[in-house]
This record gives structure tokens, C-alpha cells and sequence, in this order.
């Protein structure tokens, strides 16, 4: 009777798991109110985890455009998609979290002098930011990849934000990306992933 229970059990969790495998297969989407607005994305800090460029405004004249460190996450789903087949599937979310430059004593770059010698390091939260591809949901923005700001200002961020004119982001991106709207010549780990 154990012997059977166990054989049982055994295939039924194995069944559980190829329907867990082929759940999993599917790129996990944003979800959207009735009005279009993106929600904020649930748990992004435990997604791939790609890279954080920085471009502090001592460095640029003291008006750098993106002062701070931009985090950014990729869904798992569609990064291992993308891992696959070299391309965005549709349904992908890119997360960009702001971070501050750490403060403690800056000198005329902005630097501070740390235990791990002189450099940037980063402080506190400052905003969050969605791209998504879905060129259902959004046909007349450029590449189907929309873009939102749930603030630019510590958390707790907005619940929810509407999609950006494409003039705002679309078209730097468009012109400025090295592939489909996703600037990867900034992404050692994008570009890796990425050869097939």
C-alpha cells in the first residue's frame, strides 16, 4: 500500500511539474487597469538583474538628463525567451529603478572616498520606472514598447501609471538602442544573453 501511495504521489508530482513547466513557459505580462494604466510590477527586485549605468550630473556640467543610477531588472520569463531566440517577446517588462548617488562627504565629481577606494556608490531610492512590448495593447507606439513612471520620488511609489506620449521615450530610444528599443550596448549581461 506505501509502495502504490508512493508511486502515486510520485507521478502525480511529476504531472504537477510539467504543468508548472508549461505555465512557466509563458512570458509573465504587466497587468493594466480598464484605462490602460500599468500597475506596478510586484517583486522586480528579484528579476535578472542586468546592469546599472550612471550618469552624474558633475560629470555633465552639473544637468545630466539621467542623474541617477537606473537599475534595471528584466522579467525572468522573457529574458530566458530572449536567451532563446535573441528577441523581445512580446509581454516583456523592463523595470528601472532610480537610485541617488550616495552621499558622505562628495568632492568636485560627486565621488566619496569609501573603504573600497574613491567612486560612486549608491544611496537611496528615488523612482520607478516600466517599459512593456505589447503591440496589441499598444499599436501605435513605436517598436509596441510603452513606457511609465510610477514617480520620481522615493517609494512608496504610485500603484499604477499611464503609458508616456511616444514622442517622450520612444524616439530616443528608436534612435539611440542598439536593438529593438533596448539600449544592450550598456548591458554586458543583455548582450550575452543574447548570442546564440
Amino acid at each position: 500500500m506505501k509502495i502504490h501511495l508512493a508511486l502515486a504521489m510520485a507521478v502525480g508530482l511529476g504531472f504537477g511539474a510539467q504543468a508548472q513547466m508549461a505555465v512557466g513557459a509563458d512570458i509573465v505580462e504587466a497587468e493594466f487597469t480598464e484605462q490602460n494604466e500599468a500597475l506596478q510590477p510586484v517583486g522586480y527586485r528579484k528579476w535578472v538583474f542586468v546592469g546599472a549605468p550612471l550618469t552624474p550630473h558633475a560629470l555633465n556640467g552639473g544637468a545630466a538628463p539621467f542623474p541617477e543610477y537606473h537599475n534595471v531588472y528584466v522579467e525572468p520569463s522573457a529574458f530566458a525567451e530572449y536567451e532563446k531566440t535573441g528577441q523581445w517577446p512580446q509581454g516583456t517588462q523592463i523595470a528601472k529603478e532610480l537610485v541617488l548617488i550616495y552621499q558622505n562627504d562628495n568632492d568636485e565629481i560627486g565621488a566619496t572616498s569609501e573603504v573600497s577606494g574613491r567612486g560612486y556608490q549608491q544611496g537611496e531610492f528615488a523612482g520607478l520606472e516600466l517599459t512593456v512590448k505589447d503591440s496589441k495593447r499598444f499599436p501605435d507606439m513605436p517598436g509596441g514598447w510603452a513606457y511609465f513612471s510610477f514617480g520620481h520620488k522615493a517609494p512608496p511609489y504610485a500603484e499604477k501609471a499611464a503609458a508616456f506620449p511616444a514622442e517622450t521615450c520612444n524616439a530616443c530610444h528608436e534612435a539611440s538602442a542598439a536593438e529593438d528599443f533596448v539600449f544592450s550596448q550598456f548591458y554586458p549581461v543583455i548582450r550575452a544573453a543574447g548570442k546564440k
